[in-house]
């Protein structure tokens, strides 16, 4: 994949830790073909409100994408909905610091890396910890049996991703550091085509790639979340669409979680609904469909101290470039908490 910026981003050499950032991030805006809706910012007036969401292969808005529902929900507020999909988190929230999109759902890495290049962006809710839905993975007939064996060896995995974090944690848990590894900074679909070629020994991945090379290439999980901290995925917003629309924003967290409920009830039926959609079996996505538990929620303070610990790790690691305050960026809404707590 071309890791070129996009050339509608600005880069400067006032701001070189953005810059940094969006070479990794944009690669995936490079191939997206955003178009001239894309690029404006969402407006209200006489047309109503477009809202643009970005979506991943994975998490709760793939749902809402499938079954409509959040078109529906929000007509009678004068609001259509466009989506945009995108390879990883980093490249998502690029895509929402761009202009491109309003809102995203990402895990909770991304927007601590987003945040440290000075990407304005808010959290506006969250999902629960899904500890098998990410895993680093070896080949069957890899000689790497633990952890501790993959000091020296190269790791590929989405640079900024969920899963740099796992990598993080299980590495320090296995008593190794960051250093002792090769990071290989690639997207899933590249990550996975030097995985199999063996150009690297390990694989750092989240469903449904995980799932699906679970299926296909038969991997053997080295790590995934059980017996580490848990993670949350997040809803993000552009801090102007939160502040402007709260309204919209308390609709999107409302179906988020009415449909989340419905998927944790309707694994089968999930999975039958999103096959044709994302071009996995079905059987496949029931796999991973039942390792997520859904339910969307408004930020609260066990959140926001879980997620500055993220990024704690990660300024202690000296892969992020400065100290940050995660509440800075945490948006909360009475009247949307007070919406999302009514039966």
């Amino acid at each position: 994949m071309n890791d070129t910026p996009h050339a509608d981003l600005e880069t400067t050499p006032a701001n070189p830790r953005r810059r940094q950032w969006l070479h990794g991030a944009a690669a995936g805006l490079a191939g997206l073909a955003l178009g001239p809706l894309a690029a404006a910012p969402a407006r209200a007036d006489d047309s109503g409100t477009r809202l643009r969401i970005g979506f991943q292969k994975y998490g709760n808005f793939v749902v809402l994408k499938a079954r409509g529902t959040l078109e529906k929900r929000l007509a009678s507020q004068g609001v259509t909905v466009q989506w945009l999909e995108f390879p990883a988190g980093p490249q998502l929230l690029e895509g929402l610091n761009a202009g491109a999109i309003d809102v995203g759902t990402v895990g909770e890495t991304p927007p601590i890396f987003a945040q440290a290049a000075g990407v304005d962006f808010v959290y506006i809710g969250n999902e629960p910890p899904a500890p098998q839905g990410e895993a680093i993975v070896v080949l069957p007939d890899s000689p790497i049996r633990t952890l501790a064996q993959l000091r020296g060896k190269k790791v590929a995995f989405n640079k900024g991703s969920n899963v740099h974090y796992l990598l993080v944690k299980a590495l320090e848990h296995a008593g190794l550091t960051y250093a002792d590894i090769q990071p290989i900074y690639l997207t899933p679909a590249d990550a996975r085509a030097a995985f199999e070629s063996g150009n690297v020994d390990a694989w750092a991945v989240w469903d449904p790639y995980y799932a699906a090379a679970q299926s296909a290439l038969k991997v053997r999980t080295l790590s995934d979340y059980t017996g580490l901290a848990a993670t949350n995925n997040f809803y993000e917003a552009t801090r102007s669409f939160a502040q402007q629309h709260p309204d919209v924003v308390g609709a999107i967290l409302k179906q988020a979680r009415e449909t989340g409920q419905w998927v944790n009830g309707h694994p089968a039926d999930t999975a039958a609904l999103l096959a044709p959609k994302v071009g996995l079996p079905q059987a496949l996505v029931e796999t991973w469909i039942k390792r997520v538990p859904f339910g969307a929620v408004p930020l609260d303070e066990r959140i926001v101290a879980a997620q500055q610990g993220v990024a704690d790790a990660f300024y202690a690691a000296k892969l992020i470039p400065q100290k940050l305050s995660v509440a800075d960026n945490a948006w909360v809404d009475k009247n949307v908490a007070s919406a999302l707590a009514a039966k």
